[in-house]
Order: structure tokens, then sequence, then C-alpha cells
């Protein structure tokens, strides 16, 4: 048994030395507190990470199928009425929401910003007193109610009880509506009045679109929508306006929900617009992005890049549409960021090896320290007996 333990302690790779013949030195009592204090901060600088989760980034082709791309927004126009503007986007698979009215809450403000009235933006008219009906006769308490659409009924027994339904019905038409005044429906309800009153006037525009995960645009534009031969136009004549002031300031745009560490380069960005009237285009980059967290909880989002470009035009010659147009691609590469904790055996290894090393290199700092001051005493001496 003494033979086994014999051998067991001839493998000692930590001979001791008996403390007799240790030599304290100064620098050594400061190499040891140095070593000491940097030993601690980085044990505590790995036991933070240890105890905060990490995130891995990986970039994989995105594969997904059928999905819808769900647009917030949230953009203010300090001198843009909110009667005038509208909201429009498409799509290169050829679907189109024109003047979108769902989902989205206008705000009219005031020149000096504050909020004049919050509503819905939506169809509606207020109720006015015997109406122009469409056989030509005033509207009798005893009848009900059927306004003329001017032309522009899709059928025979189509009404248009308000100038909004007049102007929806031309819009399908494609044709514009030049003189609201020479409609009942908008004469009677005062359109022109209304855009009168609001002039001065600023809107806050915020809300969503869901829209095809494919390549296409949305815009914020003066007038009704509508196709004319195949091309995207607005109805402006309505307003009787040469131009319209598009300064604005988006507030938030995002493609999707909110992740941690999301980063919208286009939230409080404000532009003022110099000349009287154009188009000012937003080309963004949209990136598919996954999110996962520690708890295994996934967030379906997307980051973007952004361009901008502004296109001019001169007063009374429109040949650009004034608006405000984002112009949105998506990437065929999709981002995955994944939450995980350092596992304890990383941890401890982290930890062996920062005593470890800290210990190693105090140690041969020290020794250097020491017998470069013997060496150099040494000489001294010899320098004093010669």
């Amino acid at each position: 048994m003494d033979g086994i333990m014999n051998k067991i302690r001839n493998l000692d790779a930590y001979p001791k030395i008996n403390e007799d013949f240790y030599s304290r030195t100064l620098s050594g009592g400061v190499i040891t507190v140095v070593s000491s204090v940097v030993m601690f901060l980085l044990f505590f600088s790995e036991l933070r990470l240890y105890l905060h989760a990490a995130t891995e980034t990986k970039l994989v082709v995105d594969t997904s199928r059928g999905e819808t791309l769900r647009i917030n927004f949230d953009v203010t126009f300090p001198a843009l009425a909110c009667s005038i503007v509208s909201v429009d986007a498409m799509d290169i698979s050829g679907e189109q929401h024109l003047d979108v009215k769902h989902d989205i809450i206008k705000k009219r403000l005031d020149a000096h910003g504050n909020v004049i009235e919050v509503r819905p933006d939506g169809i509606g008219a207020p109720k006015i007193e015997k109406p122009l009906q469409r056989h030509g006769g005033r509207l009798e308490h005893n009848e009900t109610y059927c306004g003329s659409c001017y032309g522009a009924e899709a059928a025979d027994d189509d009404c248009c009880n308000s100038c909004e339904d007049v102007r929806e019905a031309y819009r399908k038409k494609g044709w514009a509506l030049s003189n609201p005044d020479l409609i009942d429906q908008c004469k009677r309800e005062g359109f022109l009045q209304k855009i009168k009153d609001e002039e001065g006037e600023g809107c806050n525009i915020y809300g969503f679109l869901e829209v095809n995960k494919v390549a296409g645009n949305f815009h914020f534009a003066p007038g009704k929508s509508f196709q004319q031969s195949n091309v995207h136009v607005h109805d402006l004549l309505a307003f009787q306006k040469e131009s319209f002031n598009l300064s604005h300031r988006i507030n938030r745009l995002a493609f999707g929900d909110y992740f941690p560490g999301v980063v919208n380069p286009l939230d409080s960005v404000h532009w003022t617009q110099e000349q009287p009237s154009g188009m000012y285009q937003y080309f963004l980059k949209v990136v598919p992005t996954m999110y996962t967290d520690v708890s295994g909880h996934t967030i379906q989002s997307n980051q973007f890049s952004v361009t901008e470009h502004f296109k001019g035009a001169e007063v009374g010659r429109l040949q650009s549409l004034p608006g405000v147009f984002f112009f949105y691609d998506l990437s065929p590469i999709k981002v995955t960021f994944t939450e995980q904790h350092v596992s304890f055996l990383h941890f401890l290894t982290n930890v062996c090896a920062i005593v470890g090393g800290v210990f190693t290199v105090s140690g041969i700092l020290d020794s250097f320290i020491y017998h470069g001051q013997k060496a150099i005493k040494k000489k001294m001496e010899i320098g004093k007996f010669s």
C-alpha cells in the first residue's frame, strides 16, 4: 500500500517548497493585487455573459409562400388636409387597393400641429333634406332616396346617395370629377366648402395595410385615384389647386411586428418641400426576418434599407403625380435571430481559462521583474568592488 502511495506522490506536478525559502518582494505584491483585480473583473464579465442570452445570427434562403405583408405606418403632413390626401397600394401581381379607408385613422391638425379632430377614414355623408332623385325630382317623405351617378352607373338600378358615391362611381369608370358643384350630392354636402374650410390644416395618417408578399408600392397622394388607359392617375381637378405641399414627417414605418434590436431607418425622418410640387420617392429593400427568444417564441417580421429621390414638376404642368411614394422589393434571403444561453460547461471552461491565464501571465511578469532586479543589483555590487 505504501508503495502505491509513493508512486502517486511522485506524480505530483505541484511540488511544495518550505515557507522558509519563500522570498516576498514589493513588486510581487503589486503584481498579485493587480492580477487579482483583473481576474475579478474578467470573472464578473464572463458571469454577466452567462446570465444574459446571446443572439446568434444566420442567413438562410426564404422559402415561405403565400404569405401577406403587413405595413404599419404613421405619417404626418403639416400642410395637406385630410379631405385631400388618400392612400393607395398596388403590387406587381396586378392587385390594387385604391383609396384605402379600412384600418386607417386620420387626425386633422391645425397650423401648430395640434389635433382638431380624429376620425376613422370611411365613406359617409350628412343627412340632407330633399335631395335630388335619379329621375330628376326632389325626394318626398314617402320615397326611398336614389341619387343619380351622372352617367357613371354600372347598372340601371345603381344609386349614388352621397358625393363620395359619385366620386367612387366616376373612379370605377376612369373619369375625372372636374367640377363638384355641378353634382347635386357634392353641392348639398358642401364638398368644395369643406376643402376650403380645411385650407392650411395638416393631417396625421396612421394605420396598417395588408398586402401580398411581392414587390409593389403604396403612396399618399392628393385626390381620388382611378385607372385610365391602364395608367394610375389621381383626380386633382376637383380641388381646383395648382400645387400641393407634400412636406411630411414619417413618425413610424415598419414591415411587420416589432422585435428586440430592430432598427427602422425611416422612423422620425422629416422632409420639407422647397419646390411648388413634385413626387417624393422612397425605394425600400425589405429583408424577411425571424426572431426567436429564449422561451422559443417566434416573431415573423421584416427589416429594410432605404434610398430616397425627389422628382420635381413645374407649376401647372404636373408631369408626375404629386405624392409620397414607397416602392418596396423583397430580398430572397431571410435573417434569423436566435436567443440562447451559454452552457454551464462553456462558462466553467472560460472561468478556468481566466484564472489560469491571469495566474500564469502574472507569474511570468513577476519572475521577469524579480530576476531583472537581481541581475541589476549584482552588477552594481561588482561595480563597487572593481
